[in-house]
This record gives C-alpha cells, structure tokens and sequence, in this order.
C-alpha cells in the first residue's frame, strides 16, 4: 500500500537526532591527545585515582584507534580481556572496515566508577567517527563498558549504545544500536552513496546502489545550506535487523525510515519488505535522502511539519505531475472532507488511519509545489531553514524572506490544493 510508503516518514520527526561533538583532528587523537592537567595537590586521593585510570583507558582507546584506522584486526582486539569482549570487539572492527571508516575518536567520557568486584571498573566511552570520508562532521555516540585496573587496562566488556535524551550534556540525542554494534555487514561505496546489509542479503547490493545513487543526485538539489551529505548512507534490514537496529521500535507497516545520529548525518534504513514495492523504491529513497539533505540536528517544531515532509514528497515525486501523485485519492477525500486548511496542526499520529495520513502527506506535497512553483528552490530553501532549522513562525519570515505576507501566500495556497484535486 502506498500508506506504507508515506506513513513510514513520519519516523524521521520522532527518532532523536544525535549532537555534534567539536573534535579536531587527523583521526587518531583522543584523550591524550593534549596533555593531561597537573595534578590538584588538593584532590581527594579516591578522585585522583580514578583520573588517572581514566587516562590509563585511554591511551588503550587510542592504540585501539590507531589500529583499526591501520587494518590492525589483532591490534583492535589486544585491549580485550575475555573471549566475549573480543566477540564484540571482532564484529565491529570487521563492519567498521567493510563501511570504510576513516576517522575514529574514542576517549573516556567523566570518570571511572566502580564495578562490583574488586579491580573491576564501569567507565562510559566516547565514540565518534566518519565513513569514507576522514573531512566529515564527526558523528559522536557514547556506550557502556567495563574495565580491569593495571598498568595497561583491560577491556571486559563493552555494551551496545543506548538511546539516550542527550549526549555529553548536548541538547539532542542518540539512537542507540546502531547497526555496525549489532550486525556483520557487506558493504558498497559509490561516488554518492553507502549501501550496507548483513551477508544473507549481501546479492541485493548492486541494485540498491544502483538505485541510490540515482536518488542522491536528486536529494542534492535540496541540500538547505547548500552542502549535500558527503555520502547518503542506506542500510537494508533484513527481518531480524528491522527488529533490532536503531532500537527496533519501527512499525509494521513501516518500510524505511531516516534517522539522526548526529554530525549532521541520517541514516536511511529500508526494511525487508521494501524492495516488493519496484518503482515505489526509487520514491522512498528520494524521499529520505531529501530529509537526510534538508535536516539539522536539532529539533524541530511538529508544526512545521507540512514543510518537512511536504520537501520530502516534492522530491520524491521528481517532476511528475500531480495527476500521478499515488496517494492523490486520499489528498482528495482529506481537502473535500475534514481539512480545515490549516498547516500547523498537519502532523499525522499513532491514531490517524492510513487513509488520513496519505491524505495529510498529498497536502503537505501540495503546498511546497505551491511554493516550489511561485518562488524555487532557490527562495524556498531558505524559507525552510528559517522555519524547520530556525524555530520561525511562517507568519514571522514570509514577508522577509518570499516578499508576500503569510496570510495572503496561506490563502492562496489553500487555494492552489483546492483546485488541484477537483
């Protein structure tokens, strides 16, 4: 169903994106990558102990680090004390290889505490990294471990990150479970895009680069500060993964979904049902690549959703006309029926039908082709920002930024999805 197509979006506003960690460097610095503060005369001895474990940690991260940044599978795994950390261990460095990651920071995050048992230490970790490209914005995550005390620490145990409300004290957060923690996965790289899968489905890759990077070149027309990501990154979900990546919490009849995981990043997973749904894929690419092109970090009031989404439809249709927009049926019944013309309170829930949420997609679509037609991307865009990434009221940036004031472009494009449905 088309429902499943257009319902599943409306993902991307719930799932939290992940903060932008300011680090600096080649790849390989962490957290003696500046030198350690002298020691306060005056610190509690317990405290100063626990620093320097702290540090002692690491520059085990930074070796760790170093080695995986040179291919060094037994060097990654050397800090690991017990066969089921060195599992863990052996799954995400062979992953983070396959994806190609070309910048990892890991440092400790606050100060050791204690495990339990004697000589046992709990200390979460920070870990930011880059795929393909060492340039990029550094997306920052942070798990949970556990350490032996010594000269040289040792890793016993390393958790899957958790969803968490925010990250090193920023204003957003993380996903949690991201697939590379949890998964073994084969890897494509085009000049656009990142397509990774688990082995048992590792034949599909071809036509989902394929498809991708045809969708990438559309996505960047709408990158809004006029940088597109430096790599789209798609990653398809078998059954289990579905159930798994990213927390597992995707709907039914969901079968794709963007999600923020920081650095300025979305990731676009597509489920195991996607690719029954032939030429509709291409769509729901487009789709989500528009909103990992057009979206911030941050988050963004649910009354603008009409621009999130409605850029997103935009795109994904690619110029047809309207008479072919699949969910037009539904967009004609909402208009002709319920709509009450605003665009504020669009937002489709957990409540709304499938019927009622193609309906709300078919008119946010509408309203930024309005928009897209009187003034371009090129005015647009900016609009967008100011609304989705900026927190403005339509009604407090119109007349700066398109020259009309709200009331009379609210009106006029009411009138605009009237007549489009007839």
């Amino acid at each position: 169903m088309w429902a499943a197509l257009l319902v599943v979006v409306l993902l991307v506003a719930c799932s939290l994106p992940a903060v932008t960690v300011l680090m600096i460097g080649s790849g390989r610095e962490g957290a003696d990558g500046a030198s350690s503060e002298s020691a306060d005369p005056t610190e509690n001895p317990t405290t100063a102990a626990a620093r320097q474990l702290a540090e002692r940690i690491g520059a085990q991260l930074n070796r760790q680090a170093a080695a995986l940044l040179d291919g060094d599978r037994a060097g990654f795994l050397a800090i690991a004390e017990t066969a089921a950390a060195r599992t863990e261990l052996r799954r995400r460095y062979d992953s983070l290889r396959a994806l190609r990651v070309a910048r990892w920071v890991a440092s400790p995050s606050g100060l050791p505490t204690r495990a339990g048992e004697a000589g046992e230490w709990r200390m979460r970790v920070s870990m930011n990294y880059c795929f393909v490209t060492a340039s990029c914005q550094l997306s920052p995550m942070v798990v949970d471990t556990r350490w032996s005390d010594g000269p040289e620490p040792r890793l016993l145990e390393i958790e899957r990150s958790k969803p968490f409300p925010d990250v090193l004290g920023q204003a957003s957060g993380q996903p949690g479970n991201v697939p590379w923690e949890i998964s073994e996965l084969t890897v494509v790289v085009g000049k656009r895009t990142l397509v990774a899968t688990v082995r048992e489905h590792r034949e599909l890759l071809p036509i989902l680069l394929l498809q991708a990077e045809a969708a990438a070149r559309v996505a960047d027309r709408y990158a809004v500060d006029g940088t597109p990501p430096d790599r789209y990154r798609v990653f398809y979900a078998g059954k289990k993964e579905w159930q798994s990546w990213y927390g597992g919490e995707q709907p039914e009849w969901g079968i794709g979904t963007a999600i923020g995981i920081g650095g300025g990043h979305h990731e676009v997973v597509l489920g195991p049902d996607s690719l029954y749904y032939g030429p509709y894929l291409d769509q729901v690419l487009r789709h989500e690549f528009t909103h990992a092109a057009t979206m911030h970090d941050g988050y963004w009031e649910d009354s603008a959703w009409w621009l999130v989404d409605g850029l997103a439809e935009y795109a994904a249709a690619n110029g047809q006309p309207i008479a072919r927009y699949p969910a037009l049926a539904e967009t004609r019944r909402l208009v002709r029926g319920d709509w009450d013309g605003r665009f504020d309170d669009l937002y489709p829930t957990a409540e709304f039908s499938d019927e009622e949420v193609n309906g709300t997609y078919g008119i946010a679509y509408l309203a930024v082709g309005y928009f897209m037609e009187r003034f371009g991307a090129e005015r647009l865009l900016p609009f967008f920002k100011a609304v989705v990434h900026q927190g403005r009221r339509p009604a407090q940036t119109s007349e700066e930024l398109l020259g009309v004031p709200w009331s009379e472009l609210h009106k006029e494009c009411v009138a605009y999805i009237r007549k489009a449905v007839r």
